[in-house]
């Protein structure tokens, strides 16, 4: 009887335990043999506008790992989006990043995640109807050993509606905040030169910093395999980074520093850096105009000179000189050349003084320096197309309107001080020979010899159409008047438009594909403008047609404001004797009895690149292709191809890089994932 009743009494205790204890948040798994992951909770139920934790658990076999928001030098991060169903909505944040591993493979850096590793997100949820909620993630992400094996997975977890308690996943988002990296609580500073300088560090620690490492938050702003040379200043401590193109001098760089220091764990704190000019060496001020000056005056008047003849100048001078063909009174030709000769040196001047004043501020600038910006380039394409337009007489521009009295009489001076203007405008794309001494010597000199330079620079830009203007019978050198000047003024804006071509693959280099189709977009607009000028021609609606025209023309300028800054794009040179991979392609090859080597590769594969870059792209290994006759072949997997899934499968392969290669006879051979060129070459003869 007292055993029955001490069972009885047991038994409630437990279940009373049980009652209380906390319940599992996760999810089903995602499992393979490289990781398992899982969708957890910080609480075991969500409540009404209470903020809600959940995270995307990674388990990751031995030698696997996956990715930071920063991959590096190779690799995708995880992206990961949660959301909540059964009547509820709320709001996700990103993911709150925890500190990265430094994950160095040969001439390349990663950053990312080995081992155990939780990525939360924060909600703050509105909830609906019913009594439970849905939280549904779909996450994708890359895990790369030897191999890359992109991988993808949907998620489900049902939580009740109810005041929240601690899940019994609460500590993994404990341990994750713990290693989230905490603001630094000293101030940084950048130079463009790379000196990341950390003022502070080490004044508020007894600590002392023996190492430390920058990781920036975006890829392409430093090399980040470099050596980062530490040294001590009297306020803390300075890195020295190597700067890459999508490095900006005079804008901040975003970052985690690592901080070691003996006997102690590393240290990561997040780090905002404000950009600092260069300080100016303690130089002794050169005479005003040292010797040699007025030889790179001489040398910039000439250069100046030869800018006439550019084809992003030439059309619009060609059509100023030819209206004095059409005959004017003297002195409002000469009134017209001096204002054109004025419109050309106040621009040379301010371009003058923004290039001296950007050097004294320690960045790197020079003749075309506003062509680093793709506003400038997109703006100045803007401007050529329009003065095509009106060289094809799609309109008309005062400009270049070839001189016609109408014109001149009633834009007069005006016209001819903005021709000036845009002449210099046009001509900055364009560099001369003897420019480059000249604009080098006004550089090194001092600032009232340099403006003196640019302005010899000017006078040699004007002297053709102002010596023609000014000399008397200087007019009776141009041919009569007749069709011809219109057949000319049509045939000169091919130039242009061929300088506009030009600007669109600058853009392109700087800011890819989306900033020419945004250029692309906004030329059409400025066509179909004119077009409607057209149709306001000599009708009574004209004065209606022409406002929408100068609207239409007008709307595109809004894009300047959503184009890319420059350098966000890289691009990674192809080899020159790659031939992409196609199935058709390689059994033609085969057919014909060719030796071929097939690379499939991406982007975002760290052992693709380093492959590339030890092995595939040596000279040993190219030579030894080209004696031996063999194709390369790549296959770029960057993006998701049914074509390359498939040659991967087929060869017991679910991730690149694959290599394979097929002798003249016989099957083809998979190499090994690691590549060396010793490997390879001994391929080609066994």
């Amino acid at each position: 009887m007292r055993l029955t009743a001490l069972a009885s009494f047991l038994t409630l205790a437990l279940g009373l335990v049980a009652g209380t204890a906390v319940h599992a948040a996760e999810s089903a798994p995602f499992t393979t043999e490289r990781d398992s992951v899982t969708l957890v909770s910080a609480s075991d139920a969500v409540q009404p506008g209470q903020p809600a934790q959940f995270g995307l658990h990674f388990h990751l076999a031995p030698g696997w790992h996956t990715y930071w928001k920063n991959p590096g030098d190779a690799g995708e991060p995880v992206a990961l989006t949660v959301t909540l169903s059964g009547g509820a909505v709320g709001q996700a944040s990103t993911i709150e990043w925890p500190a990265p591993q430094r994950l160095p493979e040969g001439p390349l850096m990663s950053y990312g995640y080995t081992g155990e590793v939780l990525l939360p997100v924060t909600l703050r949820p509105e909830l609906g109807d019913g009594t439970t909620v849905q939280v549904k993630a779909h996450a994708e992400w890359l895990v790369c050993a030897a191999v890359c094996v992109p991988e993808q997975a949907d998620f489900t977890l049902t939580l009740p509606k109810a005041p929240p308690t601690p899940s019994a996943e609460a500590p993994l988002f404990t341990q994750a905040a713990a290693r989230a990296p905490k603001s630094a609580p000293f101030s940084a500073t950048i130079a463009p030169d790379g000196v990341l300088t950390l003022s502070g560090v080490g004044q508020s620690s007894s600590r002392p910093v023996t190492e430390a490492w920058f990781i920036p938050d975006t890829p392409g702003v430093v090399d980040q395999v470099a050596p980062q040379p530490l040294a001590r200043t009297a306020s803390g401590l300075t890195l020295k980074l190597k700067p890459l193109n999508a490095f900006h001098a005079g804008t901040p760089l975003d970052g985690l520093v690592e901080l070691h220091s003996p006997d102690a764990a590393p240290e990561t704190l997040a780090i905002h850096a404000h950009p600092i000019a260069m300080p100016a060496a303690p130089i002794q001020p050169p005479p005003a105009m040292p010797d040699g000056w007025l030889t790179l005056a001489g040398l910039a008047f000439l250069g100046g000179l030869i800018l006439n003849l550019m084809p992003c100048v030439f059309p619009v001078l060609a059509m100023k000189a030819v209206g004095l063909a059409r005959g004017q009174e003297t002195g409002h030709r000469v009134r017209g050349a001096m204002a054109y000769m004025v419109g050309v040196l106040l621009t040379f001047a301010a371009l003058g003084a923004v290039t001296l004043t950007i050097r004294h501020a320690g960045i790197a600038a020079g003749w075309g320096f506003q062509f680093q910006s793709p506003v400038f380039v997109t703006a100045i394409c803007w401007l050529l197309f329009i003065v095509a337009l009106g060289l094809l007489g799609v309109f008309e521009l005062p400009v270049i309107g070839a001189g016609q009295t109408a014109i001149s009489r009633t834009h007069g001076l005006l016209a001819d001080f903005f021709t000036g203007l845009l002449a210099v405008l046009v001509a900055t794309p364009c560099t001369a020979p003897f420019m480059g001494a000249a604009i080098a010597g006004a550089l090194a000199t001092s600032p009232l010899a340099a403006m003196g330079i640019f302005l010899s620079m000017g006078l040699g830009l004007a002297a053709p159409f102002v010596l023609l203007a000014v000399l008397p019978g200087a007019g009776r050198l141009l041919p009569r008047p007749g069709a011809w000047m219109d057949i000319l003024r049509q045939f000169l804006a091919f130039p242009v438009l061929g300088t506009c071509v030009w600007l669109m693959w600058v853009l392109d280099r700087q800011v890819g594909s989306t900033g020419v189709l945004l250029l692309g977009t906004s030329l059409l607009m400025v066509g179909f403008g004119g077009w409607l000028a057209i149709l306001g021609r000599n009708r009574a609606q004209g004065r209606y047609l022409r406002g929408a025209a100068l609207i239409i023309c007008l709307l595109p300028l809004p894009l300047l404001a959503v184009l890319p800054p420059a350098g966000v794009v890289t691009h990674t040179p192809e080899a020159s004797d790659a031939t992409p991979y196609s199935p058709e392609r390689l059994a033609a090859l085969r057919k014909e009895g060719h030796p071929v080597f097939v690379d499939m590769t991406a982007a975002w594969c760290i052992t693709c690149l380093v492959n590339e870059r030890v092995t595939l792209d040596s000279t040993r290994v190219r030579a030894a292709f080209a004696k031996a006759g063999v194709t390369y072949m790549k296959g770029d997997w960057t993006n998701r191809d049914a074509t390359i899934a498939a040659f991967l499968h087929e060869h017991g392969r679910d991730g690149v890089p694959l290599y394979v290669f097929y002798p003249r006879r016989g099957e083809g051979r998979v190499l090994p994932q690691i590549l060396t060129p010793d490997l390879v070459i001994s391929a080609l003869t066994h």
